[in-house]
């Protein structure tokens, strides 16, 4: 099993939120909190009764966790919103993995879950701690309790089930990704719930969140990152939606919610694309490619979307076309990226003992399907850049629209491989 590094905490609202809405405080305070606890607690304790699927505590507006048992499994509503909406949310989310994945709660080996609301004083947050789903109330000025939208406690469920798969590490462009791949699954359980097809989901995560008077739609708006909010008080939704205008920054643990926004649009498109529910469709690619063993913890946008291409099966290519159209090539294996079907071929070969080089250019036209398929055969997976050549002999350079160029040794040079540079080069020549 990885080692994970725990020290960055899976939260649904962004660090520049908490600091427009609780002040420039509210990050360090809300670290603050969760220190204490984990050195309070010290090992992950058990949260119910082996008996138990779930149990709701009460913190009573404090931050001492878990706090008091107000509801479990098989139990009737309490009256208490919160508690009841923790409930009927817990039930939907774990039925959901139940069902479309044959999944037995975050570990898939029937962990209980334990979830707290109520906690703090008008707390603006919810997270998932690594033992526990948390939920604050909410301010009442900007936001609402946070068990209000079902999605939002998917989300933070879902990133427990990330922190047992691919485990992905919060931080840069696997940050992204978890982030991302819990809003798959709250975008899924969201449009389940109201008996959608993929089409029709509006797309919104965290809607009914902001109180009325926010000029606010949602958190997060998948199918157009950047479109969620834009208030006097919060700002402009910051998030990004293509590779274009991916922000490089050290904040937001390198930027985790505002670059997730390209990964939620590429499985949007996806899910549209492919059909059916968000769930059954695209959410089951998704999963697979999550759970599949092919996705590590460092994994970039490109190696995940090489993964999700992977399990698509049938629906490959709208898998991959998703994915082109927020910037991302999915990366082939050994780390290149997949060579594209459209775009201008360049081959070059130099060295020899003459020293000399020669280089053609081709269209890929996607009416000549056969030519594509040779660039992909040839190229998918070849990673020979740090390969040697020998003395004297050929090396040849392949690339499309000016990428990274793979460079193979003319001793190493696959079957199909010389056929594409025979065909670039020496064009009308025989086989």
């Amino acid at each position: 099993m990885r080692t994970r590094d725990t020290t960055p905490h899976c939260t649904f609202i962004p660090p520049w939120l908490a600091e427009r809405v609780d002040g420039p405080d509210a990050v360090a305070r809300d670290e603050a909190l969760r220190a204490q606890r984990r050195a309070t607690t010290g090992s992950p304790r058990a949260v119910a009764p082996a008996a138990t699927a779930w149990t709701v505590h009460d913190a009573g507006s404090t931050t001492s966790l878990p706090g008091t048992p107000a509801r479990s499994a098989g139990e009737p509503e309490t009256g208490d919103v919160a508690v009841d909406e923790a409930a009927v949310g817990i039930e939907s989310t774990l039925q959901m993995f139940a069902e479309a994945f044959s999944r037995d709660s975050y570990d898939d080996a029937g962990a209980p879950v334990s979830l707290t609301v109520h906690y703090g004083s008008g707390y603006n947050n919810a997270f998932w701690d690594g033992t526990q789903l948390v939920f604050g109330d909410g301010d009442g000025r900007v936001f609402e309790r946070f068990t209000k939208p079902v999605d939002v406690l998917a989300h933070e469920f879902s990133h427990a089930v990330v922190e047992r798969t691919a485990d992905l590490a919060y931080r840069d462009q696997s940050g992204a990704l978890n982030e991302s791949v819990a809003d798959v699954f709250a975008a899924c359980l969201k449009q389940r719930l109201l008996g959608q097809q993929a089409a029709d989901g509006d797309w919104l995560i965290g809607e009914g969140l902001f109180v009325a008077g926010i000029q606010a739609r949602a958190l997060r708006d998948m199918a157009a990152p950047g479109t969620a909010y834009d208030d006097p008080q919060l700002g402009a939704d910051p998030q990004v939606g293509h590779m274009d205008d991916f922000i490089d920054t050290a904040d937001d643990n390198g930027g985790v919610h505002l670059n997730s926004g390209i990964p939620n649009r590429a499985f949007q498109l996806a899910a549209v694309a492919v059909g059916s529910t968000a769930l059954e469709g695209a959410g089951r690619i998704w999963y697979a490619a999550l759970t599949g063993g092919d996705v590590p913890s460092d994994a970039d946008f490109a190696t995940f979307a090489a993964a999700t291409v992977a399990a698509a099966g049938e629906q490959a290519d709208a898998v991959r076309e998703a994915w082109a159209q927020v910037g991302v090539q999915p990366a082939a294996p050994g780390g290149v990226p997949a060579p594209a079907s459209q775009g201008r071929l360049r081959v070059e070969r130099s060295g020899g003992f003459v020293g000399r080089s020669e280089a053609a250019e081709v269209d890929l036209d996607p009416g000549d399907p056969g030519l594509g398929d040779l660039v992909r055969q040839a190229l998918g997976g070849s990673d020979l850049r740090d390969v040697p050549p020998r003395p004297d002999m050929f090396v040849y350079s392949f690339s499309v629209d000016g990428g990274a160029p793979v460079r193979v040794p003319e001793h190493l040079l696959s079957a199909s491989q010389a056929e594409l540079a025979r065909r670039v080069l020496q064009p009308g020549s025989e086989v």
